[in-house]
């Protein structure tokens, strides 16, 4: 086992004193895997942060939740088709037949007042300040439950303040800090509009949304003051509307999370009932969308590993010819070593040994480029990238395999030489 050590130490300083006597050669060789093992820590750290970012955005939703949108046809210029004449938008009947399913725990429409440009306009005083970027979100108390939001000072609105169309609201944490800052909200008054309200409880922070979820609304939930449903549409919102029935969306808070596809397919088939086939709603399921998210990183990471793979086939290539070349070169020295008792085995190690050397080298310093870019990426691009350990492991391994496998062959022909030939070869 001594013996066998010191072999082991002595073929490792010769191949050490190899690479070093060529070293522009062998630079030349390890950019190949460099490249392969940057690609592998790229891509894996580009998926596993957009992967991570995407879960997070939709786990803030609630793995139990369904959000239901009505779907803004937007700008339309000539001829309506019979799909358009037919489309209409949610209403509260909509949440009372989804509210009447077993798999649904509660139904809590929602009607909204935006800064958007063709929607109604909310301004926003308070503690002294005006915000024009708040807006304003009409709920019922069941809400809640429903979504994600905790109270965390104060109470939220109940149902007596709904029925009664009380002018009371609850903030959302961006919403109080911009308009009261570190003072107290509670107890003070805002005014919306022309319509003073009373602040009786602020909402804990939440994952504020980067990208478009699968049609997700985008906004911060933060920056959101709620309100009684009935207070937003009889005080705030437009008096001209002959829609009062009219919402925006749906919040449904379902009995288990376990058939959250199969209760999407019954809300989606009562809605088609209801609205006749016009496509008017989207419904979007967490559950699903993780789901669907599964299945799409199961391809990137197939994809990765048809790059990765050809990277790295390009750097074991390399290898191999430097093998080759390296055989031809010291022809006469393998010669010499057979002669003198060297066996086989011995001539294979050597070899081996120096080609693995040269895609650790490799590894190792695309293990140092790829962390050092992942960061750069992230930090010119904006982009979230995770570099898990998984995938130095992942990637450092298979450059050293690529070695290993790309340098048995050409230590294999090195130890088939006929020593009486090799030596003398010129």
């Amino acid at each position: 086992m001594k013996l066998f050590r010191n072999d082991i130490l002595e073929n490792l300083w010769l191949a050490l004193a190899t690479l070093r006597d060529n070293k522009l050669r062998s630079f030349l060789t390890v950019i190949g895997v460099i490249i392969g093992v940057v690609t592998v820590m790229l891509i894996a750290s580009i998926i596993s942060g957009i992967d991570t970012a995407f879960t997070k955005e939709v786990e803030a939703y609630g793995t139990r939740s369904m959000y239901i949108s009505k779907n803004n046809p937007g700008i339309h210029v000539g001829r309506l088709s019979r799909e358009e004449r037919m489309r209409k938008p949610l209403t509260y009947d909509d949440a009372l037949a989804l509210s009447k399913l077993p798999a649904v725990d509660v139904a809590v429409p929602f009607l909204e007042i935006t800064n958007n440009f063709f929607g109604q306009k909310i301004l926003v005083s308070g503690g002294g300040k005006t915000s024009a970027s708040v807006a304003l979100q009409g709920t019922l108390p069941d809400f809640e439950k429903a979504g994600t939001q905790n109270v965390t000072e104060g109470r939220f609105f109940d149902r007596s303040e709904n029925d009664a169309a009380a002018p009371v609201c609850v903030l959302g944490a961006a919403a109080k800090e911009s308009l009261f800052g570190a003072a107290p909200a509670i107890g003070e008054y805002i005014k919306l509009n022309e319509q003073w309200c009373h602040v009786i409880g602020i909402v804990a922070p939440q994952l504020a949304p980067q990208t478009e979820v699968s049609g997700v609304r985008t906004e911060d939930m933060n920056n959101l003051i709620y309100a009684p449903l009935n207070a937003v549409r009889y005080r705030l919102e437009d008096s001209q509307s002959f829609l009062k029935d009219e919402i925006d969306g749906l919040y449904l808070h379902l009995a288990s999370p376990e058939t959250s596809t199969t209760d999407a397919e019954v809300v989606r088939g009562i809605l088609n009932s209801s609205h006749h086939g016009a496509g008017d709603f989207n419904v979007i399921v967490p559950a699903e969308l993780l789901a669907q998210q599964k299945r799409t990183e199961q391809l990137f990471n197939t994809v990765m590993v048809a790059i990765a793979s050809i990277s790295l086939l390009v750097g074991g290539i390399g290898i191999m010819n430097i093998m080759l070349a390296a055989i031809l070169e010291r022809t006469r020295e393998i010669g010499v070593r057979r002669a003198v008792g060297a066996r086989r085995w011995d001539i294979i190690r050597q070899f081996v040994i120096e080609a693995v050397l040269i895609s650790f080298a490799g590894g190792l310093l695309g293990v140092l480029l790829g962390f050092t870019m992942s960061q750069l990426i992230a930090w010119l691009a904006g982009w979230s990238t995770i570099v898990t350990i998984s995938s130095i492991l992942l990637a450092f391994v298979v450059s050293i395999s690529v070695g290993l496998i790309f340098g048995i062959y050409p230590a294999v022909k090195a130890a088939r030489l006929d020593p009486v030939e090799a030596i003398r070869y010129e």
